[in-house]
Order: structure tokens, then sequence, then C-alpha cells
């Protein structure tokens, strides 16, 4: 049964569920893994035991390797997906940062996003909205460019346009709320609410 210790438990496990869910469509074996927390392979393999026993990972064998991926039904698994967006990445970035981006109101990464899933060529992949410093969020989606390798769609707006696109029920705006979406920065009954 899924429960709130499943994942406040270990270092180990904090790291491997930052690996699994930063591209969740991805595969891992146990060396792999090893690589990419930086800790001992036996305690990534009894943390992997541990969270496939919880249900948060499943093993497949593959050739002379297993791999180890996030199991997309385990219960807590979206509430996970968003905390890592809004902790690691351009989300973790733009959080960091957040002083040095202006007088920021609403931050959203999308779902398709988050979840690494290919966007059609309209979609938007990040909304910031607030009198923002162009160039230093340049700088982060570039950093996020480069570590995807892979362009990041986004939008800018002042807070007075945004409102204004709400109010007109702009299309381009309305297809952005429409989506899924991950809050970063703000309050998402606030961000999406007619007024």
């Amino acid at each position: 049964m899924a429960q709130l210790t499943d994942f406040m438990v270990s270092r180990v496990r904090s790291k491997l569920l930052k690996v699994f869910l930063q591209d969740p469509q991805e595969m891992f074996y146990v060396r792999q893994l090893t690589r990419k927390v930086g800790e001992e392979i036996n305690a990534v393999r009894r943390e992997l035991e541990r969270m496939k026993g919880r249900g948060m990972v499943k093993s497949e064998p593959r050739g002379n390797r297993l791999y180890y991926f996030m199991r997309k039904d385990y219960p807590f698994y979206q509430e996970l997906l968003q905390l890592i967006a809004k902790t690691d990445g351009l989300g973790g970035a733009i959080r960091k940062d957040r002083k040095k981006l202006g007088k920021l109101k609403f931050v959203m990464l999308s779902g398709k996003f988050i979840r690494r899933k290919p966007r059609q060529q309209n979609e938007i992949d990040l909304l910031v909205v607030g009198n923002v410093v162009l160039p230093q969020l340049a700088v982060l989606v570039r950093e996020e460019e480069a570590r995807r390798k892979q362009e990041v769609n986004y939008t800018v707006m002042a807070l007075d346009e945004f409102e204004f696109r709400r109010r007109r029920r702009d299309p381009f705006l309305l297809g952005i709320l429409a989506g899924s979406r991950v809050m970063i920065i703000g309050d998402e009954d606030e961000l999406v609410a007619r007024e």
C-alpha cells in the first residue's frame, strides 16, 4: 500500500526518484543508476528492492540486464512528478533565481513538458506572467535546452496583457490554460479564474 513514508526515507531513494522522474519515459539498469546518483551499488540495489516492494518501481529483464522504471500507476506518481518539476531542472532554477527574474505572478510548466511527451508545434512548455527580466530567463531556458537536447517553447506576458487576454478569451491563452500543467509559482485557481 502506498504511504507517505515510501519516498521520505533515504538520500539514495530521493536521488533515485529524481533520476526516474526527470525522464519518466526512460528505463535504467543498476550500474547506470549508480553512476547517475553517485552512490554505492549495494545501496542502490537495496533501495531499488525496497521501492519495488512498495510498488513504486518495476523491473524488466532485457538481454543480460535488469532495467527499472517508475510505475505510472503508483498512487503518488503525479505528485512526485510535480515535486521533481518544482525542485529540479527548469522549475527548480526558476524558483531558485526568482528574485533575479523580476516580479513573477505565475509560472507554469506544461504537463507534456514534465512527462517528456512530444508537443504540437503551437504548444508551449513554459508560461511566465509578470514583469520579467528576459535575459535572465533566457539563460535558464538555454541551460534547460542544453540539458534536454531539445528546444523549450516559452511565452512571457506582462500581468496586464495576461488579464486582458484572459478576459477576451484569447484562443492562444485558452489553449495554454486548457492543458495539463504544473504550477511553479503562483496559485493555479487564480491562474485559470474567469473574471
